[in-house]
């Protein structure tokens, strides 16, 4: 499997802009700048589809080590937060609230922890992770 995107970037750093465009057609030509990145300004930023893959590939990550394990969730809700200091990511933070019925606090903290550990984008990033959970 291969996905890809595209930036466009016209002008200087912080005076320029620019846009993004993915495969599936989801950002389409979605304006990034200095501003959306660095302070309160319309679009997006590369951290924050960072935050949404995070959040995305460990909570699915979690549904199949659940089914695995003869569990569906009623609901898997997580934030993730990426920190950026000094020109580094530097933590992503994954804040989970779920509905599950029938499992023990063990047994999901084990899946838990194998979803953080080995969901792609987590052994893609090169940074502190954390997981903070609430089961039902």
């Amino acid at each position: 499997m291969k996905r890809n995107a595209t930036a466009v970037w016209s002008g200087t750093g912080k005076d320029g802009k620019g846009n993004l465009t993915t495969q599936s057609g989801v950002l389409n030509e979605t304006q990034y700048s200095f501003g959306s990145r660095f302070e309160d300004g319309i679009g997006t930023n590369p951290e924050e589809l960072i935050a949404a893959a995070h959040a995305g590939c460990f909570t699915m990550k979690l549904a199949f080590n659940l089914q695995a394990e003869g569990f569906a969730a009623e609901e898997l809700k997580t934030k993730g937060v990426i920190v950026l200091e000094e020109g580094k990511i530097t933590e992503s933070n994954l804040t989970l609230s779920a509905k599950i019925d029938g499992i023990s606090e063990e047994k999901f903290a084990e899946l838990v922890k194998d979803a953080e550990a080995n969901c792609p984008i987590s052994k893609l990033l090169d940074t502190k992770i954390t997981v903070e959970y609430t089961l039902n």
